[in-house]
């Protein structure tokens, strides 16, 4: 019992640092990502090609994250929610990415995009459907019925 929380803690902590590192890549002041140190070089050059792609990227991570959090809450309080949470997962995607996307509106040299938007949706359905496979692999390897 006290290993799962400590799980959910660090899924939960890791998450949160996510979405702040969503906000903070959506919301700085040049598009381009050339100048950020803490990525590999290879990486750079691939997302400063694929500009719409590499928003799909992070919220696949963001929804698989959602995902393993939600399996790691207590079963009482996964029972009271009537939706699936995969529907709650990509609609917590639409909601982050859209904040990203306007933020964009007050910074200068950047600018709201509609593809961005979509791709991070896509991103987030993707994510929930990784998950599930990933989920599904780990029982069939490691909990054999």
């Amino acid at each position: 019992m006290k290993t799962n929380k400590i799980l959910q803690f660090l899924v939960l902590s890791l998450l949160l640092f996510w979405v702040a590192e969503i906000f903070y890549l959506s919301w700085l002041p040049n598009g381009d990502l050339g100048k950020e140190t803490h990525f590999p070089l290879w990486l750079l050059d691939w997302s400063n090609t694929y500009f719409n792609l590499r928003t799909a990227i992070p919220f696949m991570a963001l929804s698989f994250l959602l995902q393993a959090w939600y399996w790691r809450t207590s079963s009482s309080w996964r029972r009271k929610i009537k939706l699936p949470f995969w529907l709650i997962n990509c609609c917590i995607g639409t909601v982050i990415v859209c904040i990203a996307e306007g933020g964009q509106f007050f910074i200068r040299n950047r600018h709201p995009d509609i593809m961005d938007v979509t791709f991070g949706i896509l991103g987030s359905i993707l994510g929930c459907v990784l998950y599930y496979l990933f989920d599904s692999f780990i029982q069939l390897i490691f909990i054999k019925k």
